[in-house]
């Protein structure tokens, strides 16, 4: 019989299972890890055992004599947040294991368990941070749009569900996701952005998954992939709409076996990787339409995170932008200016097309134009010119001045309609409109349409 250690001071694990040939395999397995172990076998005895201690980790079966074992996931949730709970499913039971994880499990393994899998679950949750709330200040803004989003971030970190990110072009997916990795287990792994729409489809397969040497013409030693690159950490997919079709397939297979094979390989390698998707596009509808696989789309789509648009959090919008004021002036080396009341009050009434990122650009125009310690109104540019005319003239479709406006205008509308025909294939648009892919994307970002 393996002896327990009596520190008080060892992390505890709740482990909770009807089987006893489970549960002791679990405690066994726990206690040589140096874990203290507190066994139940029903839902009704892990819930009192909760409200007489504290605990570092929760593993729970799903299927209990009183019950179901999302019960404890949930009264975890509201009543010990920063305990991580992991579920054990029965083998080939996704719904089960996708609804724990949109409960707020930290993670699930299938029955029958493997020790390998155990230990590694069991050492990925206890590096969890104490405080997942560390790092959310990098979102600023009071409004309540902006307090779900910080809120949502810091449950998310505490899992490893695939989280699938929504908003329009600009409102900040990208440090969505980097502060959803910051603030996980994951954070002292390599958080590698991807984006999908950049990638010619001829690539693909070796960026993502990478290659031996002697794979093909050219490659003249072994390379790592993206999943190389993130392993143990987090690959963050931007404008995964992007991906073609027979990409889709590869990365699903990739994302179910947890597995990855190099070009040029017949040896798959076992790969730790969380993956973070997002888009600006309608998912649903391109899956609707045929453009992106629903298999893949549900694999991807556990958990949902919307961040809202500029315009949605009017009352946010001079304190984003004194606060990215601050930033570009310290990295521009001089005194951060402020905004008048009169320059404050126009940002808040503008719509912000391009948001967060649409908002930067404008300050970083007017941080190097203006001509005083101050921004007015005059400095910001804004399109239309907010201070220069009246809400009707502010609604003409077919004013042709300011020039600038009016160019960027007929350009934001060509590329919109080539994207649009050739359903969003960057490679495909940059063709159709006559110039090089690189030029496209120097459009997309100055647009505001990235």
């Amino acid at each position: 019989m393996l002896k327990r250690q009596s520190i008080e001071h060892l992390p505890t694990v709740l482990i909770v299972d009807d089987e006893s040939d489970i549960l002791e395999l679990l405690e066994i397995t726990l206690l040589r890890m140096g874990l203290d172990v507190v066994k139940a076998t029903c839902v009704s005895e892990a819930l009192g055992s909760l409200k007489q201690r504290d605990f570092s980790l929760c593993l729970t079966d799903m299927r209990l004599p009183d019950g179901d074992g999302l019960e404890i996931v949930r009264y975890i949730q509201v009543e010990q947040p920063t305990v991580p709970v992991a579920v054990i499913t029965a083998h080939g039971n996704t719904d089960n294991a996708v609804t724990a994880l949109k409960a707020g499990a930290f993670d699930y393994i299938n029955k029958p368990v493997t020790l390998e899998q155990l230990r590694a679950l069991v050492k990925s949750a206890l590096k969890l941070p104490e405080n997942a709330q560390a790092g959310a200040r990098d979102l600023v803004g009071n409004s309540a749009a902006m307090q779900q989003a910080r809120e949502l971030i810091a449950k998310l970190s505490r899992t490893q569900a695939p989280v699938y990110i929504t908003g329009e072009s600009g409102s900040g997916k990208e440090l969505a996701a980097r502060l959803i990795h910051e603030q996980s287990n994951r954070a002292a792994g390599a958080f590698v952005p991807v984006n999908c729409g950049a990638i010619p489809e001829s690539l693909m397969e070796s960026e993502f998954f990478g290659y031996k040497k002697g794979a093909f013409t050219g490659a003249d030693t072994e390379r790592d992939g993206f999943f190389h690159a993130a392993n143990g950490g987090t690959l963050f997919l931007d404008e995964v709409a992007d991906l073609p079709l027979l990409m889709q397939v590869k990365l699903l297979r990739v994302i179910q076996e947890k597995k990855v094979r190099r070009l040029g390989s017949n040896v798959e390698e076992p790969i730790d990787v969380r993956i973070i998707s997002a888009t600006h596009q309608h998912l649903a509808k391109c899956v609707e339409e045929g453009r992106f696989r629903q298999d893949l789309f549900y694999r991807l789509n556990v958990i949902t995170l919307k961040m809202p648009a500029l315009r949605d959090m009017r009352e946010d919008i001079p304190l984003i932008a004194q606060t990215l004021l601050s930033r570009l002036a310290v990295e521009a080396g001089m005194a951060a200016p402020s905004l008048t009341k009169a320059a404050a009050d126009a940002l808040a009434q503008y719509d912000f097309p391009g948001n967060v990122r649409e908002l930067e650009n404008i300050l970083e125009r007017a941080l190097a134009l203006a001509s005083s310690a101050q921004i007015d109104v005059v400095d910001l540019h804004l399109t239309p010119a907010v201070e220069e005319m009246s809400s009707e003239e502010i609604a003409q479709p077919g004013m042709k001045w300011p020039l600038q406006d009016y160019l960027d205008r007929l350009e934001r509308e060509a590329i919109q309609e080539a994207l649009e025909k050739t359903r969003y294939n960057k490679t495909a648009a940059a063709k159709l409109l006559g110039v090089t892919f690189r030029a496209l994307r120097y459009r997309l970002e100055r647009l505001g349409m990235d």
